[in-house]
């Protein structure tokens, strides 16, 4: 057995998607979720980040820390083969790993410096609120895009089928967070619009309720018949 490796985070990142059942499968599947990454002590030297505004994107390297005491298998079940076909964990991007070590390449915003704390905004995130980052490296097109590669089971993105409806009740409680959350409508409809639910279960559960929570707000919504309404959206009491 090798030694083990210790990483600490350099930061930790606020994120819009409180659980883990909202959450796109892939990163810029959603733009308007955005994260804040705030840098520990230790890393919250501007210089640290000096210069990084001339790349669009970053890569961000993380822990999948909700999972990471859950143990890894060594085949998995992607939701892309409807979760019921098993490939192995090193041909996914499953959060069942061996290190527990995820990766995104988000959209770089803009970096915020108030007194001693560094925050870098970023856009397009699939990360839950409170995940360690471990590392942050720009993205490089010409090296990182290869044009010639291709998808395996998941050769495109996936198609957005879903209609989206708000309730009358739901549409009356927008106007409410409208000022705080001016992005909302289409932030819950393009996070609607992937279909969270669990592959193996979309057929038969018709005409279930569901929940989400989004920032501080709690979305209930229901789908039947490739339409998904949304019902309501309270406010979570704190």
């Amino acid at each position: 057995m090798q030694t083990p490796i210790q990483i600490t985070p350099v930061a930790f990142i606020k994120s819009p998607y409180k659980q883990k059942f909202s959450i796109p499968r892939q990163p810029n599947l959603v733009r308007e979720a955005i994260g804040e990454i705030h840098f520990e002590p230790t890393f919250s030297d501007h210089n640290c980040l000096r210069e990084i505004e001339q790349f669009s994107h970053l890569w961000l390297l993380f822990q999948f820390h909700e999972t990471a005491e859950q143990g890894w298998t060594p085949t998995v079940t992607p939701p892309r083969l409807g979760g019921t076909t098993r490939v192995g964990v090193f041909a996914s991007r499953s959060t069942f790993r061996p290190n527990a070590i995820g990766m995104s390449a988000v959209e770089f915003v803009d970096v915020v410096q108030s007194g001693v704390s560094l925050i870098l905004r970023v856009r397009g995130i699939d990360l839950l609120d409170g995940t360690p980052i471990l590392d942050i490296k720009p993205y490089i097109p010409y090296a990182d895009c290869v044009m010639a590669s291709t998808g395996g089971y998941a050769p495109a993105a996936p198609q957005n089928s879903l209609q989206v409806n708000f309730s009358m009740v739901a549409r009356t409680q927008l106007k409410t967070f409208n000022t705080r959350y001016p992005d909302l409508e289409l932030f819950i409809t393009h996070v609607l619009q992937q279909d969270p639910r669990p592959a193996q279960h979309v057929k038969s559960e018709k005409n279930r309720e569901f929940g989400m929570f989004l920032y501080d707000l709690n979305i209930r919504w229901r789908i039947a018949d490739q339409t998904c309404e949304v019902l309501l959206i309270e406010a979570v009491d704190k």
